[in-house]
């Protein structure tokens, strides 16, 4: 857990050089990341000093005063600017800690556009009208020079050498304009992938390291296994067995949109954020349940309740639903899902599920253990309502973390070994 506090101290330093980008983060990143997070890059950026490399020490308290914002919140802002590539993070645990700040400069519009993650990613949030005016801002113009002669001078018609001598500038730390990449991890291996698709089908020499790279991005946008991508490069593949980019970029929008009712992916959290998980530490069943919860994506921990590991279409929409349209956190989702599962035979209803979904929005529910603890209370009520009426086999079976003792039941080592497995994602 790395939460901020208001005394820890934070320097901030350029990695970049810093230039006017408003245009880049207006238009492209504060669609995806908020204007909250776009006013602490910026804020940041000023902080530091004349020589704009490295800025003076202040506590994380004059930032929130500056900026009006709960720690909360700006450790929400902060976790997109480092998820975008903006910021990079470094922290000195002492008595009061101590963060780093690196500053990286915006994409360039092509580069930004060229990604399929953010391309996507901003379509989505902005829809195609503004989406198309967005791309016409940074079209370069069509500029007819026909009928023009180039006669731009050389540099050797221009200059001569008057010495030989030249100094070797490697020792020298030389300011940059410096960008980040995405650091996404996807969950498919292209060696599966090539071993399933024979030679003559698909030119194995031909997958460049760009090719790999675009084939994990389009496999973490639309959340595409092994098997799913093989399809999908089958079906955009050139007479030369090469992988049509184009192709396989307007196939997997295809596919993703007719099993989503027209839609396109948008950016979610996978995961609890850190700021909203636990600090609590234990082998308790309780706990253990807290931080499966909390470490677990939705698509996950929805997936390791199917005996053949395949969710249905209609259950990842009320997943889709639930993350997108009623903006729970990750965590609560998976309590919610957990808990809709043990009360309702097993079954996702759309209706009952929303019933539940909306009391939790509106009681602002964005932790785990206050989802648990509202599931508990809402289980009671419903259950002593239908206790004098149903019979013992009716009454809705109970999640197993509702039990009071739970919270000191320590786990037994085959417990904790079966725990970590489902944290690594082994569903043996």
């Amino acid at each position: 857990m790395n939460n901020v506090l208001p005394s820890d101290t934070f320097v901030v330093i350029n990695k970049t050089i810093i230039q006017n980008d408003n245009d880049l983060l207006i238009n492209l990143y504060q669609p995806l990341i908020g204007a909250i997070a776009i006013s602490l890059y910026n804020t940041l950026a000023a902080y530091l000093n004349r020589a704009e490399v490295m800025s003076l020490e202040y506590t994380h308290n004059t930032l929130l005063n500056n900026m009006m914002l709960s720690c909360n919140e700006f450790m929400l802002a902060r976790e997109k600017l480092e998820a975008i590539g903006l910021i990079k993070t470094y922290l000195k645990r002492e008595s009061v800690n101590n963060y780093v700040y690196e500053l990286y400069s915006p994409l360039s519009a092509k580069e930004f556009l060229d990604n399929p993650i953010l391309n996507t990613a901003l379509m989505n949030a902005v829809g195609e009208k503004e989406y198309e005016r967005i791309l016409d801002y940074f079209k370069v113009p069509n500029i007819n020079l026909r009928n023009y002669e180039d006669i731009t001078s050389k540099f050797s018609d221009t200059f001569v050498w008057t010495t030989t001598l030249s100094r070797n500038l490697e020792m020298y730390n030389l300011k940059n304009k410096n960008t980040r990449t995405l650091s996404i991890v996807s969950k498919i291996d292209i060696n599966t992938i090539l071993n399933l698709i024979p030679p003559e089908l698909l030119n194995h020499r031909s997958l460049t390291k760009d090719m790999k790279d675009y084939l994990m991005k389009i496999s973490f946008i639309y959340n595409y296994d092994n098997e799913a991508m093989v399809e999908l490069i089958r079906n955009s593949l050139t007479d030369r067995h090469t992988i049509d980019k184009n192709k396989l970029k307007d196939n997997a929008i295809k596919y993703y949109q007719y099993d989503n009712a027209g839609k396109l992916p948008s950016l979610i959290y996978r995961k609890q954020p850190e700021y909203l998980r636990t600090t609590k530490d234990g082998l308790s069943n309780r706990m253990r349940m807290i931080k499966m919860f909390e470490t677990t994506s939705p698509y996950d921990f929805l997936q390791s309740k199917y005996p053949t590991g395949t969710p249905s279409v209609s259950d990842l929409k009320i997943v889709s639903y639930l993350l997108l349209d009623l903006e729970l956190q990750p965590g609560v989702v998976n309590v919610l899902i957990d808990y809709v599962l043990k009360i309702n035979n097993n079954k996702l209803t759309k209706a009952f599920v929303d019933t539940i979904a909306s009391q939790w929005k509106k009681s602002n529910i964005e932790t785990v253990e206050d989802a648990m603890a509202l599931a508990e209370k809402e289980y009671r009520e419903r259950h002593n309502k239908k206790e004098m009426k149903a019979s013992p086999k009716k009454i809705a079976k109970k999640p197993e973390w509702f039990d009071k003792d739970i919270k000191e039941d320590t786990a037994t080592d085959e417990e904790i070994k079966a725990f970590e497995a489902l944290l690594k994602g082994d569903k043996k």
